[in-house]
């Protein structure tokens, strides 16, 4: 449905949600820079603190879809406001002292409703442009996430350093606050699309058509995962760089990711079919580049950089290829892609430690170029896909030269 608006007001209110999901992600990027501390002042192993990183991933997998479905029929402006409410009162437990059991928990419920604010961010944002532009307001909510990780991790250490790590969620609390009051103002309202019910959205987010597209990105997202799991070995056994240049290629890696993103999201309103064949072709390469010549850092990091944009910049094109697909059950589906992905990463990141207990390193990027490379041919095959409608459909944008 779309809600026209006015161009600046559209502006402010992606400007809005891309602040949200840039919010979310830092949050996520702070824990994983901060295990160490962390496990340090609560006298645990890493491993548990860990645990945290896999609440989140499994409460954004479950726990994001199951909240969407539950709130498919209300307008999207208070689900946003809502799941930005609870986002910020859940990261003030570890604040107030929570710990490591209560922590975990809070992560759970924080990935849950993550995930309720990427589907609901993701419709708002695609309502409030016209429809030959939506590719483009996904990118931008997307490209939060993709910028959190060139920022989020350093930023967490640097907190956790200087004031510890439970005020550092403070500045996390501080910094959602202001999204949600700047979301409460800006944001406008998005009705729920009539006629479809509940079980309508979940008959047509959950069609096969839709699930192979999302099975198309599982896999290369486990692609990208069972190399980027491991990219800091490959770097430094491979690659032979160390030292400071590890955290420059960190920087350059979310850098380079951000700016896929945002360009991902043309070649989205340009075809995102096949945008999506496009980028898996491109991830392929990209690891089959590091196999070929990653002993060679002056190859190494390029491609490394590369992997980066085009792994982030096909993105878009799968949300709105698996949004597309869904017709009348796109509010749901809105939430599918997030959880897919986490999926694929989970995947990636076992075969890849297997295949470095096989064969070291160099075997793990071996195993992420093979599953991206079937990727590729999932993604050939599922072109033809068309969509199911409860009415006349829109038809999806035809391929076009990106400017």
């Amino acid at each position: 449905m779309f809600v026209p608006q006015s161009r600046s007001r559209v502006a402010i209110a992606l400007g809005a949600l891309f602040t949200g999901t840039l919010v979310m992600g830092c949050a996520e990027m702070l824990v994983m820079g901060m295990l160490d501390l962390m496990a340090a002042d609560l006298a645990v192993p890493v491993s548990a603190v860990g645990a945290l990183v896999t609440a989140n991933a499994l409460g954004i997998a479950v726990g994001g879809p199951l909240l969407t479905f539950l709130t498919a029929r209300l307008d999207r402006r208070p689900v946003l406001l809502a799941a930005l409410a609870a986002f910020t009162a859940l990261n003030l437990l570890p604040a107030l002292g929570a710990g490591l059991e209560a922590f975990i928990a809070a992560r759970l419920a924080i990935g849950a409703v993550e995930g309720l604010f990427i589907a609901a961010a993701i419709t708002t944002a695609t309502s409030i442009v016209p429809p030959e532009r939506t590719g483009r307001a996904m990118a931008v909510v997307i490209s939060g996430f993709a910028v959190s990780g060139a920022v989020g991790m350093p930023l967490g250490r640097l907190l956790g350093e200087a004031v510890g790590w439970r005020a550092s969620f403070l500045a996390v609390v501080l910094a959602a606050a202001a999204v949600l009051l700047t979301a409460w103002i800006l944001v406008p309202r998005v009705p729920a699309e009539p006629g479809v019910g509940m079980l309508g959205q979940l008959r047509f987010a959950l069609a096969p058509r839709v699930l192979a597209v999302l099975a198309v990105g599982v896999l290369l997202f486990a692609g990208v995962s069972a190399a980027l799991t491991y990219l800091v070995p490959f770097l430094e056994g491979t690659a032979g760089i160390s030292g400071p240049w590890i955290g420059a290629c960190l920087m350059g890696y979310g850098i380079a990711a951000a700016v896929g993103s945002l360009g991902g999201g043309r070649f989205a309103d340009a075809g995102a079919a096949r945008a999506l064949v496009i980028g898996a072709v491109g991830v392929t390469a990209a690891l089959l580049a590091m196999v070929l010549w990653g002993a060679n850092a002056l190859i190494a990091v390029p491609v490394v950089l590369g992997l980066a944009m085009c792994s982030a910049g096909v993105t878009s094109p799968w949300q709105h290829r698996v949004e597309h697909l869904a017709g009348p059950g796109a509010i749901l589906a809105a939430s599918l892609p997030a959880s897919a992905a986490n999926l694929g990463d989970a995947i990636g990141a076992f075969t890849g430690g297997r295949a470095i207990d096989t064969g070291g390193i160099d075997a793990a990027i071996i195993a992420a170029a093979v599953l991206a490379a079937v990727a590729i041919a999932a993604a050939i095959l599922t072109r033809s896909l068309r969509p199911g409608h409860a009415a006349a459909p829109a038809p999806e944008p035809e391929p076009a030269a990106v400017h």
